[in-house]
């Protein structure tokens, strides 16, 4: 537990993937979406975000690919339900100016109800969240818990993917790791 850092950051990413708040289960793992039952990191190689199915030990990698993690509330918790409307709106201003320090391309919401507490706004649906978030770009996509049992391991992928193309055609990307340097 002691060093657990969720965020995954640097300034100017393609893409932060935010969710809830940290499972308690990657608090004790010392990983993100470290749970067998999540299924993230299969999403992300399935919809092209890498090249390769990361392991949640490898998560720092996700920054060769412009790729970022992040949760609005800091709070570890067993499910995330155990977080409250509230809650996400105390969280939103330290969120937000995280958000508008890291600068990404797109902030990458897991699931509706961070964004809908933390805007008010009821009728989010999935996709492109035309009004941004943070001075940005925002995507709601399907939280990939393995109890959204809502959505099957396909819906996912296509939902991931229509991020990724729309990053793809909304100019240069950092979406593939760059190549590595032979030592001479």
């Amino acid at each position: 537990m002691v060093g657990y850092r969720p965020d995954i950051l640097a300034r100017g990413l393609d893409v932060v993937f935010c969710g809830i708040n940290p499972a308690s289960t990657a608090v004790v793992d010392g990983h993100n979406f470290s749970n067998r039952s999540n299924r993230f990191w299969s999403v992300l190689h399935l919809a092209g975000f890498t090249d390769t199915r990361l392991l949640p030990a490898d998560e720092r990698r996700l920054l060769d690919y412009g790729c970022g993690i992040t949760a609005v509330v800091d709070r570890p918790t067993r499910r995330a339900s155990d977080v409250s409307a509230e809650e996400f709106r105390r969280a939103r201003p330290e969120f937000e100016a995280k958000m508008r320090r890291y600068s990404p391309r797109v902030i990458a919401f897991l699931g509706k109800r961070a964004v809908t507490a933390m805007t008010g706004d009821s009728g989010i649906g999935w996709g492109r969240y035309a009004p941004g978030f943070a001075g940005t770009n925002a995507w709601v996509l399907p939280n990939p818990s393995g109890l959204n049992r809502a959505f099957a391991l396909d819906d996912l992928v296509r939902a991931y993917a229509e991020l990724r193309c729309a990053l793809e055609q909304s100019g240069p990307r950092r979406l593939h790791p760059p190549p590595r340097v032979q030592p001479r």
